[in-house]
């Protein structure tokens, strides 16, 4: 049996007049729009929850800004801090690529802290809220990695692998579409387990810290299959960088399971 190979799909998407829309910046614009459907959907069959249509698209210009700067900054720090740091000019040559869930993660963390500040609600109300929305759109960003042919996977003789001309294998060899077990991974599997965890009311973090074990488990085991970024490779214990960034998360996201329920198992949020 032959191995499938790539489309190499032409980045561009289409195009109008001067203006091309790439792929990937057309899965941003999904994931966006994914959010603010669902929130808003879950906002009016949960009107307990104090949210409408304005806090939402307020708290997606905040989420926006923390992936963004938070992806950003992260990939710098994680992955080449050396190489950036002696040519600091190139840490705002975003157009290059060079983003990190990771850091994005913490930046939108530190967005929706400043968000729940500014607006005096509580932390944990905005996590709970937004948490069930994003799987999806994360769903997205991973369908644009495949499109890209980016991101691709280890070899493997899996009767599914692919051949990724992008990876310039010479000769080809067929590899893990590792892309698409993200995206049905931490993104179509999160999203359903995520969104039916939350149709219940649960202690004020709960739902936050179940998007966090869910999301570091989905990506660690999906690590396996993943071929390390070139400049780094396998790290202490045979692990990705992505594996030692998503052991925190399952570690952070079960503790605060246990310490929402502990702290308030009555109550909703």
């Amino acid at each position: 049996m032959h191995p499938l190979v790539h489309p190499n799909f032409d980045p561009v998407a289409f195009s109008i007049g001067p203006l091309s829309v790439r792929w990937y910046g057309l899965m941003y614009l999904l994931a966006f729009v994914a959010f603010i459907t669902l929130s808003r959907y879950r906002a009016a069959r949960r009107p307990d929850l104090g949210w409408n249509a304005k806090m939402i698209d307020d708290v997606l210009f905040y989420g926006v800004l923390g992936v963004i700067l938070g992806g950003r900054i992260g990939y710098i720090l994680f992955y080449k801090p050396a190489e950036y740091f002696a040519h600091p000019l190139d840490m705002i040559k975003i157009w290059q690529g060079g983003m990190s869930f990771h850091g994005g993660f913490l930046g939108v963390l530190v967005a929706m802290w400043l968000y729940a500040r500014a607006q005096k609600i509580g932390f944990w109300s905005v996590m709970d809220f937004i948490a069930p929305s994003v799987p999806l759109g994360l769903a997205f960003g991973r369908l644009g990695n495949f499109i890209n042919g980016e991101l691709w996977g280890r070899p493997t003789d899996v009767p599914w692998g692919m051949i990724f001309p992008q990876a310039l294998d010479n000769p080809p060899i067929a590899r893990h579409p590792s892309q698409l077990y993200q995206f049905a991974g931490e993104g179509l599997l999160l999203f359903i387990f995520l969104w039916l965890y939350a149709r219940k009311p649960r202690p004020a973090g709960a739902i936050a810290g179940f998007f966090l074990a869910g999301y570091g488990v989905f990506r660690f085991l999906a690590e396996f299959t993943r071929e390390p970024d070139s400049f780094l490779g396998l790290l202490a214990l045979g692990l990705s960088m992505g594996q030692w960034l998503s052991l925190p998360m399952v570690i952070g996201g079960i503790c605060l399971m246990a310490w929402a329920c502990k702290r308030a198992p009555a109550k909703a949020a």
